[in-house]
């Protein structure tokens, strides 16, 4: 049985951010016991997201609330995308995320580390729902002690978006695999991602044309070939989180990428959808893809698979 405490804390939190719980249920995993909301758009009800959280969790906390409510709002903003399971990395893959189990639970094999289980998929095209592509990664992400000490609560409002970034940012780096079947693959979370000084997660360091080369990407893929055309949020703050910028300079990149006729926006200039100027670049985008998945595929020293080596 789900708290009801809880259940009515996570409603009322979720009607403030624009956001309606159209079920809920207990769950358990190798964290242990949760509470599984199924969260819609009080607008629109066929958009869908899963927030689970344990049991236990102390919404009520003041220096939790207002961390879970920043994360409703943000929540109800991806929402409005076409695929709001969909984010692309900076270097032009389209990923889907999907199945991931919270919170945090503690690693089996002994490790003075925290896990977090999930799947990511490659989204090159609409696919009918329930229905991913075949190549995916499954994904272990692991959280140091020293890591988790910077993390309010090892639950998913306050670790979905880092997390998401160290996946985005390993896939980047040709550390993880997009496979049809396969074990679970590590995406470590260490201190190398924050930034002690600045109290803030860092994972790149971009110029001015990676992060236009990202937006555009990010619209031609989330709003010209996998949303069918449908806007897509600019402002995303863990677009901003991945770039290292502020979420203002998302706003003027956008209006750069919108001046050279790349981006149409709508009532909400905050979303905006692929032009046919932007799709006319489909070519180079497939070429994009093509070279990623071949960096991200494992390679091997072929003399010494032939047994041509002096060790």
């Amino acid at each position: 049985m789900i708290s009801e405490v809880l259940a009515v804390q996570v409603e009322s939190a979720a009607k403030a951010a624009g956001l309606a719980v159209v079920s809920s249920e207990a769950g358990e995993n190798a964290g242990g016991l949760t509470a599984k909301f199924t969260l819609a758009l009080a607008a629109d009800r066929a958009k869908t997201q899963t927030l689970e959280l344990s049991e236990r969790f102390e919404f009520g906390r003041p220096d939790l609330m207002d961390g879970v409510k920043t994360y409703l709002a943000e929540a109800a903003m991806r929402l409005r995308n076409p695929r709001p399971d969909c984010y692309t990395t900076l270097h032009g893959l389209p990923l889907s995320f999907s199945h991931f189990e919270w919170p945090f639970h503690p690693s089996s094999s002994g490790a003075d580390t925290s896990l977090v289980h999930g799947e990511i998929h490659l989204a090159e095209g609409p696919v009918a729902e329930n229905q991913p592509t075949a190549l995916h990664a499954k994904v272990a992400a692991s959280m140091t002690v020293t890591f988790r000490d910077v993390v309010p609560a090892p639950e998913q409002p306050f670790a979905e978006g880092f997390i998401y970034n160290a996946v985005r940012k390993t896939m980047d780096q040709g550390q993880l695999e997009l496979v049809k079947s396969g074990n679970r693959q590590p995406v470590p979370l260490t201190t190398r991602y924050y930034s002690a000084k600045q109290k803030k997660f860092v994972f790149n360091d971009t110029n001015e044309a990676q992060r236009k080369e990202f937006l555009a990407a990010k619209v031609y893929w989330l709003s010209g070939v996998l949303g069918a055309g449908g806007a897509v949020w600019l402002l995303d703050p863990r677009d901003a989180q991945y770039l290292d910028v502020a979420v203002d300079e998302l706003r003027r990149i956008a209006n750069l990428l919108i001046a050279d006729g790349l981006l149409r926006t709508g009532e909400d200039a905050e979303f905006a959808s692929a032009t046919p100027k932007l799709m006319e670049q489909r070519e180079g985008y497939a070429a994009q893809l093509a070279r990623m998945l071949q960096f991200i595929k494992p390679s091997f020293n072929e003399e010494m698979r032939s047994g041509l080596t002096n060790m």
